[in-house]
């Protein structure tokens, strides 16, 4: 009687539970993105198909996978769920307990998957350890945040790690046709339709989130039928998600032309219009890998020595997007843009590349000086290599005058440094240097 229950109790929630619990995939064909994880012959789709599950930490953004990925690793291996959230020490020791008796009395053993587990404290976590250490439990981790500040250094060694990644636009289009066609779990047999204005603008609003994009999914099409409609429209999307949808092609020519505004609104140093055209990109669903990446390159590029903290912000930012992900990253990438757009601006850079290139490419076999070649080896001096090279620590200041390029190079300026900002002060020490003074003195 207990299992009629149970069996009627999980087929009632089968049917009320949300949309995207209800598509969850059931195997490893129905998983969309993560093709590093999944496709063949990588290692954790051989690890799956072992049917031999082991300790690992999944890391990843909301709605990449994780808990699928978790329990298609379980196999037929009793899988139990806790959530860092909500649960403490107390029940992680029940897991332990019943995942002992369950090894001892059916031979079966248990996985663990603890979802969050970034939430636990350091000292909740060693609990885990006693049941991992001697194969009580298989534990299965999954966090949002970087596991190697966030997880125990004896958990991490214990544990694979893999990482999971924002699934791509094209597979959150997949997932919803599969849910709209789908009659037994998804929302086939309402004959509802999802114009491509709708699918596109869904796809690309929820940030590589398959939950967001299943969950807005089910929203609009609930206010496409309470409005006696079967076609879900790009207006059921923005209500669904409660935000604006920002015209933008991540693929097309407003990608490019958005982007491309971006980054002389920061070279002409308007503020305003930089953060005007990041938080285009950011609402519209843009990579903001992509934004980052374009920042690291502006604060060379366009920055320079000019500023030379603009590249140590654009990279801090790049790894505060990896630590904490969006929209929390909005702070950082709002914080580097401003800065880079706000800062002393310096092309040298590139000049300088230009030159050096161009150097190259006209001394192709240019030699190395020999008082600049090798000396660290027998004979080397007997050929003269080293013996007139002059150390410049030993002479005041630090410098001392001597030739570094090769003969055919000689006197050449392949840096000319300008007068924006740090930069100034940098020009005057480098025109000291090649006014053509003495040598110098020993110290």
């Amino acid at each position: 009687m207990g299992d009629l229950f149970e069996a009627h109790r999980a087929e009632v929630k089968a049917h009320v539970a949300p949309l995207a619990a209800r598509m969850r995939p059931t195997g490893l064909e129905e998983v969309v993105g993560q093709r590093h994880l999944v496709g063949e012959g990588s290692a954790f789709r051989r690890l799956i198909e072992s049917g031999r599950p082991m300790s690992m930490i999944l890391w990843g953004p909301p709605g990449t996978g994780k808990t699928t990925l978790a329990r298609l690793a379980a196999g037929s291996a009793w899988f139990e769920q806790l959530s860092a959230t909500s649960a403490g020490v107390r029940d992680v020791r029940r897991v332990l307990e019943e995942a002992d008796r369950r090894l001892g009395e059916e031979e079966r053993r248990t996985v663990l998957f603890l979802d969050e587990i970034h939430r636990f404290s350091k000292s909740q976590q060693d609990a885990l350890l006693p049941g991992v250490e001697d194969g009580t439990i298989v534990l299965i981790g999954a966090t949002t945040e970087n596991p190697f500040f966030e997880v125990n250094s004896p958990l991490m060694s214990r544990a694979s790690l893999f990482r999971l990644e924002g699934i791509e636009s094209t597979d959150l289009e997949i997932l919803l046709e599969r849910a709209l066609g789908d009659s037994e779990r998804g929302l086939g047999g309402q004959g509802l339709t999802l114009d491509d204005d709708a699918r596109v603008a869904l796809a690309e609003r929820v940030g590589g989130d398959a939950r967001l994009v299943l969950n807005g999914l089910e929203v609009a099409a609930g206010l496409a039928i309470g409005a006696g409609r079967t076609g879900i429209t790009e207006g059921d999307v923005a209500e669904a998600l409660q935000r604006r949808i920002v015209r933008y092609d991540k693929s097309g020519d407003r990608h490019y032309d958005v982007i491309s505004a971006f980054i002389k609104s920061m070279r002409g140093s308007d503020v305003d219009a930089a953060a005007y055209w990041l938080h285009t990109m950011l609402e519209a669903g843009e990579d903001p890998e992509f934004i980052v990446r374009r920042m690291i390159v502006f604060a060379s590029e366009d920055v320079g020595l000019a500023d030379p903290h603009a590249l140590p912000i654009a990279v801090a930012a790049s790894q505060a997007l990896a630590y904490v992900g969006l929209p929390e990253a909005g702070y950082a990438l709002t914080h580097a843009a401003t800065y880079l757009a706000t800062a002393p601006k310096s092309n040298t850079m590139a000049t300088t590349i230009a030159r050096a290139k161009e150097a190259v490419e006209r001394t192709p076999g240019a030699e190395v000086p020999a008082h600049l070649r090798d000396a660290s080896y027998k004979g080397a001096q007997k050929i003269g290599h080293g013996t007139e090279y002059r150390y410049p620590h030993d002479y005041e200041g630090h410098f001392v005058v001597q030739q570094y390029l090769p003969d055919e190079l000689e006197g050449a300026r392949l840096f000319e440094p300008g007068t924006q900002g740090e930069e100034r002060e940098i020009a005057e020490r480098v025109q000291r240097w090649t006014a053509g003074q003495d040598p110098g003195r020993e110290r």
